[in-house]
């Protein structure tokens, strides 16, 4: 249902450095704003997999840079990315995560310059400097950490994923950001119908993990303990920085037959298979600032499909899986911990059953429908 506002008919570009096929967020964001009466275009990096944007509802435009990846990269894509935006003729800018703001600033700020009207948004998903796979690269991370001192002070309308990361900004930069936690739908549009191409034998339960493959997600450690678990097969959905290195893993160890790599999935298959899951993993390491108050979408993927949880201890994730008796917790990677708990979610038909029944109570909780009023009234009372 279209709403009647004062930004009916205006234009909206929300911009990403990855593959927009994958971003839920962006893609739930755009979507809210559609039914503001609002034009939705999304920007993003071009991958194989985009092709299948042609079924989704939103114009989108896909930057195809010559670098890949590195320092390279991000200024290039940030150039294009730029030029886009300057002779766009949208209302608002939205820039997800700080890869993309200094874009979007650029833009806003010379289009101000000129008299065009616009407002820009900074939407923070994660605390980007703090970052694990900045830990060790000094100078990169500095780079990134001027541009949000230098940008994000002058942004007055901003919003992020938890409280923790809402209070860091407000303390480091005293500015305030709205909360808007990027929760699932859990009354999805209807969607072209998807076969869920994922084999896995009928006699074997299904561990899962999907997001990005990237340092920090605990896959590394779970790995090799898939050679004591016979009754299961680890599904690990996504791409990312550590994925060649992950496979080798899997090929040394000769665990091709129980380790399951897909690549990446749109959310509308990982609709059909999550919530054919046993067990979901989200054990983040805390190994950064930025993954001390993590609060994972896949937490919240696995509640809404009905997945138990095998988490890691950290204040977000563990204050959500304890309160709602969802799964088990972990403080570190002990092998031994961890094979004990993963038996105990596999093989005792009373834990699961109670995971289950506290899955179907809280799944209503922790929803994007409960979020949109919230992203919606933010957007209608934008700042100059």
């Amino acid at each position: 249902m279209i709403e009647n506002s004062i930004l009916s008919g205006k234009k909206a570009i929300l911009s990403i450095t990855g593959n927009l096929l994958t971003d839920q967020r962006v893609h739930k964001v755009a979507s809210s704003l559609q039914k503001m009466g609002m034009e939705p275009i999304l920007i993003g990096r071009r991958h194989v997999s985009s092709l299948l944007l042609e079924n989704r509802k939103f114009k989108n435009i896909q930057i195809k840079p010559f670098f890949h990846k590195g320092p390279l990269f991000y200024a290039e894509y940030n150039l294009y990315l730029f030029f886009i935006l300057l002779f766009s003729r949208a209302s608002i800018l939205i820039s997800n995560d700080l890869d993309t703001l200094l874009a979007n600033y650029m833009a806003y700020r010379i289009k101000r310059l000129v008299g065009i009207k616009l407002k820009l948004v900074y939407d923070s998903h994660e605390i980007f400097t703090e970052v694990p796979e900045l830990n060790n690269r000094k100078w990169v991370k500095k780079v990134w950490f001027i541009i949000e001192k230098k940008i994000l002070p002058q942004i007055t309308n901003s919003y992020t994923v938890c409280e923790p990361i809402a209070d860091y900004y407000k303390q480091k930069y005293r500015i305030n950001m709205q909360v808007i936690s990027n929760l699932p739908l859990c009354n999805p549009l209807p969607s072209p119908i998807i076969k869920n191409q994922i084999r896995i034998p009928e006699n074997k339960k299904i561990i899962l993990y999907q997001g990005a493959l990237n340092i920090g997600r605990g896959i590394e450690h779970f790995i090799p303990l898939m050679d004591k678990i016979e009754n299961a097969i680890f599904v690990i959905i996504g791409k990312g920085d550590i994925e060649k290195q992950l496979k080798q893993m899997v090929a040394g160890l000769k665990l091709e037959d129980r380790v399951l790599f897909t690549g990446s999935l749109s959310h509308e298959q990982l609709n059909v298979f999550t919530p054919k899951a046993d067990i979901g993993l989200v054990l983040q390491e805390d190994i950064s600032l930025s993954y001390h108050y993590v609060l994972p979408n896949r937490l919240f993927d696995f509640i809404n499909a009905g997945v138990p949880v095998l988490a890691s201890g950290l204040p977000e994730i563990e204050r959500i899986v304890k309160n709602e008796n969802i799964g088990i917790t972990v403080s570190g990677f002990d092998p031994d911990m961890l094979l004990e708990n993963i038996k105990i979610m596999l093989n005792d038909s009373v834990a699961i059953q109670n995971f289950k029944q506290n899955l179907k109570k809280c799944k209503g909780k922790y929803c994007w429908e409960n979020q949109e009023e919230v992203l919606l009234d933010f957007y209608r009372n934008l700042k100059d």
